[in-house]
């Protein structure tokens, strides 16, 4: 039985101590740190693009301004000033080229640090996820954590990017043109403001509704893209169970959802538009009453109305384009959200009490009255204790289900007692920084995962600075050189996503000789043999000898060939040790070990049989 057989719900110990930590609320005033932190390093980016809106903002400012004086003193003049005319000419194309410059240098640096920004946190979330507990990978999907890392940081380019400036600039305008507005008439100016402002409260309104649409999107998002990895993944059992229609509804029903999703935010963002478009009607409207009844009375020119106007619409696309904005920024909020959410999960060896580097080890483990639990209140193991001597085979058997993996879990790591100690040479495996005890450790798992790349990069894996002399040496002693050197490309053949290319045994030959290469103290094997024919172990068994070699080694195993040469055997039944020893004083004890081994047989096979004797017995 393999370790994730054993691995259930959310656990005691580093897991419960994340759980207790608050969570982070999506709001901008809990981001804001974070979103500070971001923009700090980049403050003389920031503070550079802030000065070009503010040059094109101001340099937009010209042509509606210069149209005041070109209708007053030109267009309605008796007699025109025609000699004016180049110089408004040369007013104009100054500001549209200032502006032209000023807007692609300001895309050209912030497109550019907005695609660095990302890069940035995709490796960030990466590395974080990576020194993560494996009870964080019990509880969530690959395909969703793959979509944390690739999709919800896409958005955040805006919070440094062309989205903020655009914000600040569009605002910087609107001010500008306000307080121009203001000078030319208080009365018109402020009923316009009136309208704007009512529409600026809704527009709050709305962006409060639509940031949950969002974060929601990025939920369901991970769920449709964490399911249709693992269909892809399996597609060899879908096949085999012809459930490709199956697939394809689940599929569908995941992507109905994520277009209901997006429907509720195109319903909220054209709502919003189209209080925008009523906006903009009414103020218009405003603005050609009282602006006729200004120049008919004489205190605007036709000048002033022609340019109140321009100006006008200066200050509304602004608010209009915030519209736009703001949901590039809600939608930014919302992927930040759930990229914080990650990044307060605690790392593994940010618990305060993994302070002890091990050295270099013997070798020697002990469990001392280990209780262990998945669940509160359900513990899986019982007051476990044993000890294992460096250099010896431990063999743990017993009934599916009956704490074997969560023992090795243990062993590895991977977990903390919920009382109880695991030692290695004496040291405290819950205060010891993991980084310094699993480089001595070496594990072979029943599923030998491969990485989609060559032979030689999966055995290297385990030790990339290996010479070529080592490589081949562990390629020999698991007989992997047997099967790749027939290939074209040698050690170069590369074996397809998890190795789909080899068969079951040529892949747990690979995991053998990356396991070799790595030169462990401790040695975890996990039915490492479990997917060879007889004559394939049989073939490789030196090899295993040669790797348990002077190694504290844990087997998990159903081959009598690995069992009987154990120093000693663990019973495991319910969480509990009920019987050890090696395997001729267990069989003699007949006990439960004698129960589990016969079972397997036979019993007419083993009257003909002295213990020792067979080629597989299943023990666990």
């Amino acid at each position: 039985m393999g370790m994730q057989a054993e691995r259930g719900a959310r656990g005691t110990g580093l897991k419960a101590a994340v759980a207790a930590l608050p969570k982070p609320k999506p709001s901008f005033k809990k981001l804001w740190p974070q979103i500070w932190a971001m923009m700090r390093p980049r403050m003389g980016l920031v503070l550079l693009g802030l000065l070009l809106t503010s040059i094109r903002s101001v340099a937009g400012l010209a042509v509606p301004y210069i149209s005041k004086f070109f209708i007053d003193k030109v267009v309605t003049a008796r007699p025109p000033q025609l000699n004016l005319i180049p110089t408004f000419i040369l007013i104009v194309l100054g500001a549209t080229i200032v502006q032209a410059i000023s807007s692609f240098t300001l895309t050209q640096l912030l497109s550019v640090e907005g695609q660095k920004l990302i890069a940035e946190l995709r490796r960030r979330v990466q590395r974080h996820i990576g020194l993560l507990p494996v009870s964080f990978y019990d509880e969530n999907r690959s395909g969703t954590l793959v979509a944390r890392i690739m999709t919800d940081v896409e958005g955040i380019r805006n919070i440094i990017g062309t989205g903020l400036v655009e914000f600040f600039g569009g605002s910087l305008t609107a001010i500008l043109v306000f307080a121009y507005l203001l000078h030319r008439s208080v009365l018109v100016t402020l009923s316009v403001f009136a309208v704007i402002a009512v529409f600026t409260f809704f527009l709050q309104m709305g962006f409060r509704t639509i940031r949950p649409i969002f974060r929601e999107r990025g939920k369901i998002n991970a769920d449709v893209t964490g399911r249709l990895t693992e269909s892809l993944g399996g597609v060899r059992v879908i096949k085999g169970y012809h459930a490709e229609e199956r697939e394809h509804e689940v599929f569908s029903g995941g992507v109905q959802k994520l277009l209901d999703n997006v429907m509720k935010s195109l319903k909220m963002t054209s709502a919003l538009g189209s209080a925008s478009t009523v906006v903009l009607g009414v103020v218009s409207a405003i603005v050609m009453y009282l602006g006729a009844k200004s120049v008919l009375a004489g205190n605007w020119t036709f000048g002033d109305y022609f340019s109140y106007n321009i100006f006008l619409a200066f200050m509304i696309a602004p608010v209009l384009q915030i519209v736009n904005i703001g949901t590039q920024l809600t939608e930014a909020f919302a992927g930040l959200d759930r990229t914080n959410e990650i990044l307060h999960e605690l790392e593994e060896n940010a618990d305060p009490r993994r302070t002890e580097t091990l050295p270099p080890i013997n070798g020697k483990v002990e469990f001392e009255d280990v209780v262990f639990s998945y669940q509160e209140g359900k513990p899986v193991l019982h007051g476990i204790s044993f000890e294992a001597k460096p250099g010896t085979v431990t063999a743990l058997v017993g009934s599916s289900g009956s704490g074997k993996s969560t023992i090795i879990s243990l062993v590895c790591a991977f977990h903390t007692p919920g009382a109880g100690r695991v030692l290695v040479d004496g040291y405290d495996l819950s205060r010891v920084n993991l980084n310094s005890f699993r480089s001595q450790l070496g594990v072979v798992l029943q599923d030998s995962f491969l990485f989609d790349g060559s032979i030689r990069e999966n055995v290297m894996f385990s030790r990339p600075g290996a010479t070529e002399a080592e490589f081949l040496a562990a390629c020999r002693t698991a007989r992997v050189d047997e099967f790749a050197e027939r290939f074209p490309e040698g050690y170069e053949t590369i074996v397809g996503e998890r190795g789909v290319k080899l068969s079951g045994g040529q892949r747990q030959r690979l995991s053998i000789a990356r396991a070799l290469l790595a030169n462990p103290r401790i040695l975890i094997l996990d039915e490492a043999t479990s997917s060879l024919d007889s004559e394939s172990e049989a073939m490789i068994q030196a090899g295993l000898s040669k790797l348990m070699e002077g190694r504290t080694t844990f087997v998990i195993a159903h081959r009598l060939s690995t069992i009987r040469r154990a120093d000693q055997i663990l019973v495991v039944e319910e969480g509990r040790i009920v019987e050890r020893g090696n395997h001729e004083q267990l069989y003699a004890k007949e006990g439960r070990y004698y129960d589990l081994y016969t079972r397997q047989h036979g019993l007419e096979a083993n009257l003909f049989l002295a213990p020792g004797e067979g080629d597989k017995v299943e023990v666990g």
